[in-house]
């Protein structure tokens, strides 16, 4: 996933703290992404990339071991959301990494889409999110949810409110 668009920021290099943030937030203080499992494999003001490891408690239909469409529908609107916060990060470079952070408090989804293409089944998956846009008060992310052979198999995009 690539964006050319020039109203989101080019990559920038964002502090320790920052990103260390960022990943407390999305992986522990959130407590159904923690129960879920999911990890925050990079962060980027480019994208994201983040897994998740197939578990019996998440599981959709016993029959085929397949996993639960709501928690494809949550780990994608999750990514989606940190897709944004790290766009809209960038675009405040010029603030003190706590400030950025406050603005997670006003952060929230206002709008998700997601289109099933194939069934979740496997032991591991990726998510890939990028920002599409980030205004003065919305911002978009698509994302995607890919098996561990990289076979696409949930698409989404969605709307956060930033501000």
């Amino acid at each position: 996933m690539t964006s050319s668009r020039s109203d989101l920021p080019a990559h920038v290099e964002f502090e320790p703290e920052f990103l260390a943030a960022l990943r407390e937030i999305y992986e522990e203080k959130i407590l159904f992404n923690q129960w879920m499992g999911l990890k925050v494999d990079c962060i980027a003001s480019t994208g994201i990339v983040a897994s998740l490891r197939m578990k019996p408690e998440l599981v959709g239909h016993f029959a085929y071991h397949r996993m639960h469409g709501g928690v494809i529908s949550a780990a994608l609107d999750a990514m989606g959301s940190l897709a944004v916060m790290a766009a809209l990060g960038a675009k405040h470079m010029d603030e003190l990494p706590a400030k950025r952070l406050e603005r997670f408090t006003r952060h929230s989804t206002i709008d998700l889409r997601v289109d099933y293409l194939r069934p979740g089944i496997g032991e591991q998956f990726v998510i890939h999110a990028q920002a599409v846009r980030v205004g003065a008060r919305v911002g978009n992310a698509r994302m995607e949810f890919r098996g561990a052979d990289g076979k696409l198999l949930s698409t989404g995009t969605a709307a956060y409110l930033t501000s």
